[in-house]
């Protein structure tokens, strides 16, 4: 039974972790797992919210449940897509209310070796009650966004993953608004550079907790071009972990090692990393966002500020003595603070190589007015380029569905001239159904998917027109203000 707390904490401490749980492909999956949930429950002090991400089995899920109920007791497995959403929120404090928001872009279901389609990508939400005042919520929200294929600006789910980002910054703006505390989570799959990572942090009042403690952290891997041009020394495997907060394909993780060294560590070798390597790869994809109070100046300033933050559960299974998972995962400690100071807006805006992010000069009367009319230019024009390679995807697998059905027609016209009882029969029927199941698949592709694909893009076009509307109208009415004054002083 959920009992509303007595009195509200100061400190909340939060972990995120990406657990590379997949079903049937991730090694030692269930032992990794179960070990996760064993190091959850022995880590001191314990976290209070945690948001996981490629938990994908209800097995796996209740592993870590049983061996952290004493800890967080309450705890929400989100189901989402065909093969479920492999997201999950554990609470020290009741859960109040959840839901599973499935993103309208996200990914193909012609990439099947990739699996975003199938996986219906998501936020999940959970609004959790940590006191007994009116502002004692915290809506957390956990995501795992489109992995990117390939580098930006060359990345095709480039427009996907912006999308998602725009979405989940709506949804965390609205609880900022309604003077709840907000906690973003998971593994964004962008680097702190990323045109994603800067719609959030300009479209939604929240921080990046990594950077508010570490705001000269690494934007990138050393091997990315946005980090080369800072002409930073190549970071060592300790200052990746302690300063940058590398989750992924840093030296210290098994699962990025070469395979002639995973296999001396399964044959039971004690193989050590030197923690002054250079470590030329590591990056930061997985984030912990912080927000509430909204905009200022017509909403309170911040109240929470975060106190520590680093990377986590970066110890070995006891005797598999591989990584628990592919990520590392990042925990933070946030007070609330009892007299609020006044954060500006542009502080929570990280350094952008592009001055198209910087916020709008005019005083903002909607939230939805936070970047510049070349941004949503920006961001118009990678959905028409996305939508024209949809549109002529469209074309070619309906035009396909029209040949295999002509080509079918013939096969069994052919059947007839020759008989089926003949083996050149077979082979017409053979190629004939195998033929016709491939382009009704196509068609229903294109026909379908691709048609509601193009529709969600109209819907997120609409959006950010009508957002750049919203600055021009601001810009307007702020340039005429201007004009009005100098009149009156002349």
């Amino acid at each position: 039974m959920a009992s509303i707390p007595i009195e509200a904490p100061n400190d909340i401490r939060i972990l995120t972790l990406n657990c590379w749980g997949l079903k049937y492909l991730a090694k030692y999956r269930h032992e990794r797992l179960s070990e996760i949930g064993r190091q959850l429950a022995l880590t001191s002090p314990p976290p209070e919210i945690v948001g996981l991400q490629e938990c994908w089995t209800q097995q796996d899920y209740e592993s870590i449940r049983a061996q952290t109920q004493h800890i967080l007791p309450y705890g929400k497995f989100y189901f989402g897509g065909i093969f479920g959403a492999g997201l999950a929120i554990l609470s020290k404090w009741p859960i109040e209310e959840s839901s599973m928001y499935c993103y309208p872009l996200n990914g193909r279901p012609t990439a099947f070796f990739r699996g975003d389609w199938f996986v219906g990508k998501g936020v999940a939400c959970a609004r959790v009650r940590f006191g007994p005042g009116v502002a004692d919520v915290a809506e957390v929200f956990c995501t795992h966004l489109h992995a990117p294929y390939e580098r930006e600006p060359n990345d095709s789910y480039l427009c996907h993953r912006t999308a998602q980002a725009w979405e989940i910054s709506k949804l965390m703006r609205g609880a900022a608004e309604r003077g709840h505390l907000v906690i973003g989570l998971g593994d964004f799959n962008m680097l702190p550079s990323s045109f994603a990572h800067r719609l959030i942090s300009a479209q939604s009042p929240v921080r990046d907790a990594w950077r508010e403690l570490h705001p000269d952290s690494s934007v990138g891997a050393a091997i990315d071009a946005v980090e080369k041009a800072r002409n930073r020394p190549i970071p060592t495997a300790e200052f990746n972990l302690v300063e940058n907060g590398a989750t992924c394909d840093g030296a210290y993780n098994t699962w990025r090692w070469s395979k002639p060294l995973q296999k001396r560590l399964d044959k039971g070798e004690e193989i050590t990393i030197d923690k002054d390597g250079a470590d030329p790869r590591a990056k930061r994809l997985d984030y912990i966002f912080v927000g509430d109070g909204g905009y200022a100046p017509e909403f309170p300033p911040p109240r929470w500020s975060v106190q520590t933050v680093q990377v986590s559960m970066t110890q070995r299974h006891p005797t598999l003595r591989c990584s628990l998972s592919d990520h590392f995962a990042v925990e933070a400690l946030i007070t609330r603070a009892s007299n609020p100071v006044s954060i500006h807006s542009e502080d929570s805006v990280p350094a952008s190589p592009s001055s198209a992010f910087h916020k709008t000069t005019s005083t903002q009367i909607s939230p939805n007015t936070a970047l510049s009319p070349e941004t949503y230019d920006l961001i118009i024009e990678m959905i028409h380029k996305y939508a024209r390679r949809e549109r002529s995807q469209r074309r070619w697998r309906l035009a396909h569905f029209v040949i295999s059905v002509v080509i079918s027609i013939g096969c069994m016209v052919g059947v007839w001239w020759v008989g089926s009882r003949t083996y050149i029969g077979f082979i017409l029927i053979l190629v004939s159904t195998l033929n016709l199941g491939a382009g009704i698949l196509d068609g229903l592709i294109g026909g379908l998917f691709v048609s509601s694909e193009l529709r969600a893009l109209k819907e997120f076009e609409w959006e950010v027109r009508n957002a750049r509307g919203l600055v021009l109208a601001l810009e307007r009415g702020a340039a005429g203000s201007d004009a009005g004054s100098k009149g009156d002083a002349e």
